[in-house]
């Protein structure tokens, strides 16, 4: 499996000594409170099988995310396709998507931002992905300046199919980027 190196922070393959840190970090209600609600350590397990079974069908996802003083940080990386039809002019039917969730400690740093734009090159001059998309909830200020820094832009606002009419969580901020040869031959 690849592994990503920054200056400050590494993007890896999961270990199975992730298990328990992370388990804590989706516990956290600070860390969850833009997402859909708290994992118990069964269900944090679980993702982390569905990380490991993704990276063997396609070859990347989401990485454990290192950084200095703290070792395992949390994650960032990228989805296969997102499953469903986000309806926002100009975005691939099915874009992969990048997407980060770092432990209370490693927030301010700087190190989502670094992580992330190292999963957003790989994915767009390794992969050779057309497109990659993130969303989130509008009240996601943090997240969002993170899409800000690595380059994605602003695109549109959607209702996330996974929550009901009226749900705090339905509505969602996309932002985006092309690959730069798709965003050429798009130039007028």
């Amino acid at each position: 499996m690849t592994v990503l190196r920054g200056e400050r922070v590494t993007l890896r393959p999961w270990r199975d000594d992730d298990l328990a840190p992370f388990a804590a970090l989706n516990d956290d209600p600070e860390v969850m409170q833009h997402l859909s609600g708290r994992l118990s350590r069964e269900d944090s397990d679980a993702m982390v099988a569905r990380i490991r079974e993704h990276f063997d069908r396609h070859g990347f996802g989401l990485w454990a995310l290192d950084v200095p003083g703290l070792g395992f940080a949390g994650f960032v990386g990228l989805s296969a396709q997102v499953p469903f039809e986000i309806g926002v002019p100009g975005i691939e039917p099915h874009p992969h998507e990048i997407g980060w969730r770092l432990a209370r400690a490693a927030w301010g740093h700087g190190y989502a931002t670094e992580a992330a734009t190292l999963a957003l090159r790989h994915a767009l001059a390794h992969l050779h992905l057309p497109q990659v998309v993130s969303f989130t909830v509008p009240a996601n200020q943090a997240s969002q300046r993170v899409m800000q820094r690595i380059g994605l832009t602003l695109r549109g606002e959607f209702d996330h199919p996974r929550f009901p009419e009226g749900h705090r969580l339905r509505r969602h901020v996309l932002y985006a980027a092309d690959a730069p040869d798709r965003a050429a031959a798009e130039m007028p």
